[in-house]
């Protein structure tokens, strides 16, 4: 008797393909590439945050045991700087600020760990000791590290021509109707607050090869990265000038990104160059301690919101205003991450009637900021659910009562925001009642008097949220200043005896992809698992694609190969109908076999793949062999997830120390493909989100040195920093994409720094406290309750 084969596809909690590979150790990185005749490159980095470089000594190194070759910018003067892929304009229509980012400093640095020069040699250890050996004639100049003092009067410039260090002055929304609506107000919350920087350091470093093929003039870039067709267009066209057919961009596993290996860095096209200067393969890859100050870091938005609202608390507008650090250069995305990811977000879940907000990005000498796991989401959400406990607080109103008066109705949607976005669909309501039972919220006031019994401060927050994925369409972006299609590209092969190839532009650096675009195959083909590969992450195997990022993998990339999916179905069909002498009209798919309506005639898709490649009975003159299909696909417009997370927390007055005892996160990720996966992506965003608010922060001193630049100083979560956290969803569907899905990847990092730092504030409400700046430390929480304290006596 044949084993009942057991259901894979969409709602079934797979387990991962990739896992086998992954727990044996037999994954592929970067660094697990070693190329014949390989060379190791070692990059020099500035240890000054500003100064002119007089000069440059490499003879020492030069002569060193190993070395090949040592290039500094001299070297380079034909390569084209780093590429910004995003253009935002300023209030009166100028465009932004964009200095040069040279791929090695020329004349200036501006960021410790800028790249000065760079030593190729036979070993990694003998680069190193090459790089100790260069004599860099710096000249220090004062150093800028936080916005506030970039854009103070006489601040030092961090680049020449760049009046106050502004790269935009920008604004959304109407100003005068949101005046308007703040002067009618019976009451208005101010509310200010700093998103802390972050350094995103994925389990992975950074790593890059390149190789030059003499004899055919190609070059191949093996590196850990996001979307490798956008490394191949940016790196290929913009900065180095080599033909897109003569370079192959290859991104094999990748061990965590949250954005930071989206952007395309000096360090790839450093290896491409240089590979065909000493016609040899090269490797570089970065020690933890180089990616704190080569990486792209993450939030850092200083905000002072305004709260509008009527007798009833009711909402009649918001304004905000933003100072976004860029760091010293624009990072590929940079821009846009405080403005149309941030800026359009500021609704929340709320029936916002006006919104006006302005942001100014400024240049600071410190490492360039860009997308990091919500990119822009977590910021407009943090600002929005701590300013509406504030509000809630001064009005005296309880703060899930006034989060619900004022949410959006359930039959609104769509809902028109005033800050550009359209909500498709939401149920705000039915995730919030649902984490308020799954987190015990109405029997909280026990467990507060029970924790206080033992001396011990118990405090609970709540957060909802909302959140932009799949950004898109093509046409509306780039009308806002994107350099770059969001498409995304799916292509279906069908091969001879059934089994199934996908290849798709998306690209998986941890969330599970090959099981998840698998089991899409298996629901809607019949294919079993075991006979379906996802292929991508290879510039010369896939068809051009925009990577993964802004959780757009299903909702984008999903879409593609569903679409890919109904070319393959409409053409079986046809096959179908001449194998079975039927009507086109009249052949049924599903699951796997081809049917003639209201018959018992049928045909298996591997009946249809066969005859596809084996036309010996075949209308080959009205068909064409094969069963390889590919699709694209351009949203109509964001997905929208959205929820409700609760936190609750123990503070010990006599150490400050937080404890998180419980947390629960109730979803709306439109339609679930694989439970498990998005319950894993919750916890990991959740571990994140705590990180930040109670550990983690990039700490800069005056003049841009960074202090926490390493393990020992940057605080990363542990497993007792965490707590066991509750996952659920609650479904809408997505109504403008084919699966009805909306994204999962980043909520977790979104809906739970401020639900957090909620409940740390509730914890302390009994000495006054109406906020406590991110990171809660030990130490500042033990400052808080000591100094009310001395105050007391």
């Amino acid at each position: 008797m044949n084993a009942v084969q057991p259901f894979e596809g969409i709602g079934a909690s797979v387990r991962r393909k990739e896992d086998f590979r992954f727990l044996q150790g037999r994954g592929m990185y970067t660094d697990d590439i070693n190329r014949p005749g390989q060379t190791h490159a070692f990059i020099l980095r500035s240890p000054h945050a500003h100064a002119t470089i007089q000069g440059i000594d490499t003879a020492a190194a030069k002569a060193m045991p190993g070395v090949l070759a040592v290039f500094t910018s001299a070297d380079m003067t034909a390569i084209g700087g780093i590429p910004c892929g995003w253009q935002i304009h300023n209030k009166d229509g100028t465009p932004m600020a964009e200095p040069k980012h040279p791929v090695l400093a020329e004349g200036k640095v501006r960021h410790v760990g800028d790249p000065v020069a760079v030593v190729v040699a036979e070993t990694r250890a003998q680069a190193r000791d090459a790089a100790e050996a260069i004599v860099v004639d710096y000249a220090p100049l004062q150093g800028v590290s936080s916005t506030e003092a970039a854009i103070a009067p006489g601040a030092p410039a961090v680049h020449d021509g760049v009046a106050g260090n502004l790269c935009y002055d920008w604004h959304i929304g109407d100003k005068a109707t949101t005046d308007a609506a703040f002067a009618k107000a019976a009451k208005v919350v101010k509310f200010s607050t700093t998103n802390n920087r972050l350094v995103p350091n994925a389990m992975e470093p950074r790593a890059a090869i390149g190789e030059f093929d003499a004899m055919s003039g190609d070059y191949t870039l093996y590196t850990t990265s996001q979307n490798p067709h956008v490394i191949r267009l940016l790196m290929g066209a913009f900065v180095l000038s080599i033909p897109e057919s003569k370079l192959r961009v290859v991104a094999p596993d990748v061990g965590g990104g949250f954005g930071s290996k989206i952007y395309h860095y000096a360090e790839e096209a450093i290896v491409t160059w240089a590979s065909a200067k000493v016609k040899r393969p090269i490797k570089w890859t970065a020690d933890r301690t180089e990616s704190f100050m080569s990486d792209a870091h993450g939030r850092d938005h200083v905000s002072t919101a305004e709260l509008a609202l009527d007798t009833d608390g009711k909402i009649l507008g918001l304004k905000v205003h933003t100072l976004a650090n860029m760091g010293a250069y624009l990072s590929t995305f940079a821009p846009c991450v405080p403005t149309y990811l941030y800026a359009t977000l500021l609704s929340g879940v709320y029936a916002t009637p006006v919104i006006y907000a302005e942001v100014k990005a400024v240049f600071t000498n410190t490492v360039p900021v860009d997308a990091y796991r919500g990119a822009g989401r977590p910021e407009a959400t943090y600002l929005l659910e701590r300013l509406m406990d504030v509000a809630a607080r001064e009005i005296g109103m309880d703060r899930v009562e006034f989060r619900k008066k004022n949410f959006i109705p359930t039959a609104a949607f769509p809902y028109q925001t005033p800050v550009a976005l359209q909500y498709d669909s939401g149920d705000y309501f039915s995730t919030l009642a649902g984490a308020l039972e799954t987190s015990g919220w109405a029997t909280f006031e026990e467990r507060r008097s029970e924790a206080k019994a033992r001396g011990k401060l118990r405090g609970i927050g709540i957060s909802t949220y909302v959140e932009a994925c799949g950004i898109a369409p093509s046409a509306v972006v780039g009308s806002l200043g994107a350099r770059a299609g969001l498409y995304e590209v799916g292509t279906i092969r069908v091969h001879p005896t059934g089994s199934v190839t996908v290849l798709t532009g998306t690209h998986s650096h941890g969330q599970g992809h090959e099981t998840t675009l698998a089991q899409l195959v298996a629901d809607k083909l019949g294919v079993p698992m075991a006979n379906i590969d996802i292929v991508h992450g290879d510039t010369a195997k896939v068809p051009f694609g925009m990577g993964t990022y802004g959780s757009r993998s299903l909702a984008v990339g999903g879409s593609a190969m569903d679409k890919a999916m109904d070319k393959i179905i409409a053409k079986g069909k046809r096959i179908a109908a001449h194998l079975m002498e039927a009507s086109v009209d009249d052949v049924e798919f599903e699951r796997g076999t081809f049917r003639v309506a209201g018959t018992d005639k049928t045909k298996s898709l591997t009946d249809i793949s066969l005859a596809a490649y084996v036309p010996h009975n075949y209308p080959i003159d009205e068909i064409e062999p094969g069963l390889d299909e590919t699709a694209f696909y351009d949203p109509k417009n964001f997905t929208y997830p959205g929820g409700c997370h609760i936190c609750e927390v123990e503070i010990d007055p006599d150490t400050g120390k937080v404890s998180v005892m419980g947390f629960t996160a109730v979803d709306d990720v439109g339609r679930v493909i694989n439970p498990m996966i998005v319950e894993g992506q919750v916890q990991g965003g959740v571990a994140q989100g705590i990180g930040q608010a109670l550990l983690e922060a990039a700490i800069y001193d005056a003049d841009g040195q960074l202090i926490s630049g390493s393990m020992m100083d940057y605080t990363m979560p542990r497993a007792d920093d965490l707590a066991p956290v509750s996952v659920a969803t609650h479904t809408t569907l997505c109504t403008h994409n084919p699966l009805g899905v909306k994204g999962c990847g980043e909520v977790g990092a979104i809906g739970s720094p401020p639900a957090v730092m909620n409940a740390v504030v509730d914890a302390l409400r009994d000495f006054g406290v109406n906020h406590v700046e991110m990171p809660a430390t030990p130490a500042k929480i033990w400052n808080i309750i000591n100094g009310h304290r001395m105050a007391a006596e």
